[in-house]
């Protein structure tokens, strides 16, 4: 061990020596390829940042946060301002390059006219682009058939079925016939089997403009039929003041003989006298109560709001006979109310539940593009119809009435059906009341009766 430690030790030192040479001549290799390379990046980092600053030195911060779309149009996140996808610089500044426009400098007349004409374009093609993105959103469709409860329905089973479909306004007419089949409510071959579809077949996504709901028979079922007719009243004297007016206006006058119009016009007048004196009982009747009349109308020139009847109860102790009679008043609108209570039981009845409460909402809702001649925003156009129908099965119901076409004109959720807010863990409230009024577009007449739907059950 003495012996071999020191020639070990010598190997050692030789060894070493080399090994280090070696080391120092890999490492200077190293620092001198790192202070290469960094060299090479500073440069080019100059290089970059110098080009970026004489392009646009106002740019330094876009897309730092990222982009996104507005309206057709570019914007930065981090500041907000329009940016070109394509250079990636704000737009005004590239306007006013394109403008000839200095930083700092005062606007020339021409300069400020050609960045109005600009700022101007560009408000023009934003507007075009909205306008072009309501017009095809106002005709979009995406039907399908939602329902609840989820379970199939049978042949056996009642339910109620709305179809949602676009208004057809009246047209050019402006008028309505009695009796039209244009808002009553038919199925096709597609909705009438709306109710036996499948549940692996209902529709996941909202309804827009079209579709189908399936919704249980309600629990507090009735519809009212109404008629308006209003108290009219006319006595005596004003019957007669009627009497010569429309014989004084059907009286034909002949221009070229004056003469036998004038006595037309006398012979109305001594009808009408007749007819007063015979209905007061005499002449000094007749003349008391035309004196009255007349004395009414002047004293209510200052105010004193006086009837013929007020004097001739106080003077004579009564009055003109009013020949009170109820007159048919004209028809009325239906309305329909109905209350339904949702309780889903797992996830996917409770995406049914969500889809039909937004369909109804959706439906409902003034379209924001108006009218049919691809008219702006000046214009609203009207929401969507529905169309009610009791069914059992893929048949209509046997017994109960008929609907027209309906305006849902309000909906209410509550979303607390039991009185106590709680929920799964999606969030889907466990209970919820949903409140529907419905009013119908077009009154009940005698006809509808006789015509295919109203033929069937109750009728309307």
């Amino acid at each position: 061990m003495p012996v071999f430690v020191p020639v070990l030790a010598g190997a050692t030192v030789v060894t070493g020596t080399i090994l280090y040479g070696k080391l120092k001549e890999f490492s200077d290799k190293r620092i001198e390829n790192r202070k290469n390379r960094i060299k090479s990046e500073q440069f080019f980092s100059e290089e970059k940042v110098a080009a970026a600053t004489s392009s646009n030195e106002n740019n330094a911060d876009v897309g730092s946060l990222g982009t996104y779309e507005s309206l057709g149009t570019t914007f930065d996140r981090a500041t907000g301002r329009a940016i070109n996808p394509n250079t990636g610089n704000f737009l005004l500044d590239e306007e006013n390059a394109s403008s000839n426009i200095v930083k700092g400098k005062p606007l020339t007349a021409a300069e400020q006219k050609t960045t109005s004409q600009v700022a101007e374009a560009r408000r023009k093609e934003i507007d075009k682009t909205r306008f072009k993105r309501l017009q095809r959103y106002s005709t979009r469709k995406s039907g399908g058939i939602l329902r609840y409860p989820l379970e199939s329905l049978t042949e056996h089973t009642d339910y109620l079925q709305i179809d949602i479909e676009k208004y057809v306004p009246i047209g050019s007419t402006y008028a309505s016939v009695p009796g039209g089949n244009n808002r009553y409510v038919t199925g096709s071959r597609l909705t009438n089997r709306a109710g036996v579809r499948g549940t692996n077949r209902l529709s996941t996504k909202p309804l827009v403009n079209d579709g189908t709901i399936i919704l249980p028979i309600p629990a507090n079922l009735a519809d009212t039929n109404n008629v308006q007719y209003d108290t009219s009243t006319l006595n005596g004297l004003a019957a007669a003041g009627v009497e010569f007016a429309e014989g004084a206006m059907s009286t034909i006058v002949d221009f070229n003989k004056p003469a036998a119009a004038v006595g037309q016009l006398n012979e109305v007048l001594n009808k009408s006298k007749q007819t007063v004196i015979e209905g007061a009982g005499n002449v000094a009747a007749a003349t008391d109560a035309v004196t009255k009349f007349l004395a009414s109308k002047a004293v209510n020139i200052f105010g004193a709001n006086v009837t013929t009847n007020q004097l001739l109860a106080r003077g004579n102790g009564e009055i003109l006979n009013p020949n009170m009679e109820l007159l048919f008043g004209g028809p009325t609108l239906r309305n329909f109310r109905f209350s339904f209570k949702f309780t889903p039981r797992n996830q996917k009845e409770s995406e049914q539940v969500r889809l039909i409460i937004r369909a109804f909402k959706r439906n409902m809702a003034p379209q924001a593009q108006g009218g049919t001649l691809a008219s702006g925003n000046w214009f609203l156009k009207t929401p969507n119809v529905f169309k009610l129908r009791y069914r059992t099965g893929t048949k209509n119901h046997p017994f109960l009435n008929k609907f027209k076409q309906c305006f849902l004109t309000d909906v209410q959720t509550t979303y607390t059906g039991e009185g106590v807010y709680a929920t799964y863990d999606d969030g889907t409230p466990v209970s919820m009341i949903l409140d529907l009024s419905f009013k119908e577009i077009q009154p009940i007449y005698d006809i509808d009766y006789d015509a295919q739907p109203g033929t069937e059950a109750v009728g309307y």
